[in-house]
């Protein structure tokens, strides 16, 4: 394992160690006590840096090892669900083999969320909880790479260039391989960054990526030995959906969105402690691969994960809202898509209507298309975009 020591997460015997420094670290610290209390730090910033400290180390008093770690995290997932969902469910999750492990390729709408949610499930169905692939791209300070590491993820190093960017690659899928094959299940998301408008697509690069550890195979026998399950995860609201609106109109208007170093933290914790109401977490069925053209592959993926999307009344809320702005205008399939959602929409509630509305009306002028087409997008991508997928 020395050759993947510096991607991968803290084993056993790293995690005290990392911990110690962790709640001991002035930056990490000051952290915490901003997004607990604010106001108060900015008064009395050595005060709250110490009860923070205070506050992590009986939090942390008895973890020792990665299972204790991921006990503490399963405690912080309970009281996150409780605080902002309504409901979660799962479907799928039963087709899990026992004594199996797989690798498990996401649709991706939240930077933490969306893995934790996927590991919250295996968790509480006694599967091995997830290695979850991370982008270097969010681990601008030490301290965020130590808590991503001390909760099993691994790191994909996107800021390398030429040589040095595809021997990373290559190592990265070579880890991947090796956790499949020794008994770890493995979160990778289907393709770099979240889903800002609702489409959910697979790159087919990430599939070259995966099949670069077995080279001595074909690219569909090595991406066979990860036992490939798609996996779809449906929000009733997306906590960032106007920030992702944001960044879409920003992108539409000047051609560039400019992130600062506090965007990727603040997409993080709007993620996690924004409301969510229902949540669904679809596991699909193990991929057959009989292809070696990874478009092929990245569409038996897509199909599952559009298939296996809860479909809820905002999504077609969003879908009349357009259509009063004249959205659909000399788009044959998008009206169709609004004519077969007909009896679906007959059915929504006014106080889901209102809810979202004035979820909307919050928004400023401009970034409202874009929201609404995040949450219609995935009713326009269903295939055969039948209404009758919609949750009850």
């Amino acid at each position: 394992m020395d050759k993947f020591k510096d991607i991968r997460p803290y084993h056993d015997e790293e995690i005290r160690p990392v911990l110690d420094n962790l709640i001991n670290d002035p930056d990490f610290l000051s952290s915490i006590a901003r997004f607990y209390y604010p106001r108060l730090t900015g008064l009395f910033p050595a005060f709250m840096r110490r009860a923070a400290h205070r506050k992590l180390r009986a939090q942390v008093a008895n973890v020792h090892d990665v299972a204790s770690m991921q006990d503490v995290i399963a405690d912080y997932m309970d009281k996150m669900i409780l605080d902002t969902t309504t409901r979660l469910s799962n479907s799928g999750i039963e087709n899990l083999s026992d004594g199996r492990n797989y690798l498990f390729i996401c649709n991706h709408r939240d930077i933490t969320m969306d893995p934790a949610f996927v590991n919250y499930m295996l968790y509480h169905a006694g599967h091995s909880t997830l290695q979850i692939a991370i982008g270097d791209n969010l681990l601008k300070r030490p301290f965020v790479t130590d808590l991503m590491r001390l909760n099993k993820s691994f790191i994909v190093r996107r800021s390398l260039k030429g040589r040095e960017l595809l021997q990373s690659l290559k190592l990265l899928s070579e880890y991947i391989h090796y956790c499949v094959g020794h008994g770890q299940n493995v979160w990778i998301a289907q393709r770099e960054g979240r889903a800002k408008d609702g489409n959910d697509r697979t790159d087919p690069a990430l599939l070259k990526m995966l099949a670069l550890g077995r080279r001595d195979l074909e690219l569909g026998q090595s991406l066979g030995e990860l036992h490939i399950v798609p996996v779809s995860l449906s929000y009733e609201y997306d906590p960032c959906d106007q920030l992702k609106a944001e960044e879409l109109y920003q992108l539409e208007t000047t051609g560039k969105f400019e992130k600062t170093d506090q965007s990727d933290i603040h997409s993080i914790v709007t993620g996690m402690i924004g409301f969510k109401g229902q949540v669904h977490v679809a596991f699909g069925e193990e991929l057959a691969i009989d292809s070696n053209e990874p478009e092929t592959i990245a569409a038996q993926i897509d199909a599952q994960i559009l298939n296996n999307y809860v479909l809820r009344d905002v999504n077609y809320v969003a879908l009349q809202e357009l259509h009063k702005l004249g959205e659909f205008a000399g788009d044959e399939h998008k009206l169709a898509c609004f004519e077969a959602a007909a009896e679906a929409m007959d059915r929504i509630e006014e106080s889901t209507r209102q809810k979202f509305l004035q979820r909307l009306d919050a928004a400023p002028a401009e970034l409202r298309r874009h929201m609404l087409l995040s949450y219609a997008n995935p009713v326009f991508n269903r295939p055969g975009s039948d209404p009758q997928s919609r949750a009850a």
